[in-house]
């Protein structure tokens, strides 16, 4: 089967002449349908690039980034959201929910950016925190909602266009070790029991222990890809 993901000899070069920065140096990298993948390294080892990348959010200096076959670096910046609105979900280490906003609402926001109607928004942000476990706190604020419960409506937002891939970019860097764990469960249940695909950043060993593949990046290249076996009962 192809990879819902194929990067290869990817590069990305920042600035020009002596000050030229190689964030990405030749990256080869495969998401497969239905894997969970952590990535690691420190920081300017080139991770957060290759998510942005990944992620539509920036493009290649040289090399290929193909999404279901597609070659995505051969995208216009609109067929690249078009990709993005349609295909991949995004988790942030903040959050970023609209503080005066109900949960509800924040869950709907992408599906009001393409232009759904109104009742087809709320039935699909209602299912999307019923899988997370908050539909019975679908009116309240972020500021009503504990660390673990804003993440978990910020995981609902990026399900509720029903994505191929979750790009999670330190989704338990906020998060106490309890609530780290409560959404790591989550995250393995979506993939495992949900068919999602997910690459996570992560700098913490014990939530990259979850992931299917440990992927390491040090100084704009792919040092070493770990293969692993998960039980579906990790617990920390």
């Amino acid at each position: 089967m192809t990879p819902l993901i194929e990067v290869r000899g990817l590069t990305k070069v920042f600035g020009a002449g002596p000050n030229a920065f190689r964030a990405l140096r030749g990256v080869d990298f495969d998401v497969a349908h239905g894997d969970f993948i952590a990535v690691m390294g420190s920081s300017g080892s080139g991770k957060s690039t290759m998510m942005n990348i990944l992620g539509c959010l920036d493009i290649p200096t040289e090399g290929s980034y193909r999404f279901l076959g597609h070659a995505v670096e051969g995208f216009s910046q609109d067929q690249r959201a078009l990709l993005r609105r349609r295909y991949i979900g995004f988790v942030f280490q903040g959050f970023n929910l609209l503080a005066r906003t109900s949960a509800l609402e924040n869950v709907e926001l992408p599906l009001l950016y393409r232009g759904e109607a109104r009742a087809g928004r709320r039935r699909a942000a209602l299912a999307a925190l019923d899988r997370v476990g908050l539909t019975s706190w679908a009116h309240h604020t972020p500021a009503e909602l504990s660390g673990g419960q804003q993440q978990r409506v910020a995981i609902a937002r990026a399900l509720v266009t029903a994505p191929q891939i979750l790009l999670a970019d330190e989704p338990t860097g906020n998060l106490d070790s309890e609530r780290s764990v409560e959404i790591m469960e989550l995250l393995s249940e979506l993939n495992r029991d949900g068919g999602i695909s997910i690459v996570m950043v992560t700098h913490e060993p014990d939530m990259a222990e979850y992931a299917r593949s440990i992927v390491r990046f040090r100084d704009g290249l792919v040092m070493a890809t770990e293969r692993r076996e998960v039980s579906s009962d990790v617990r920390h």
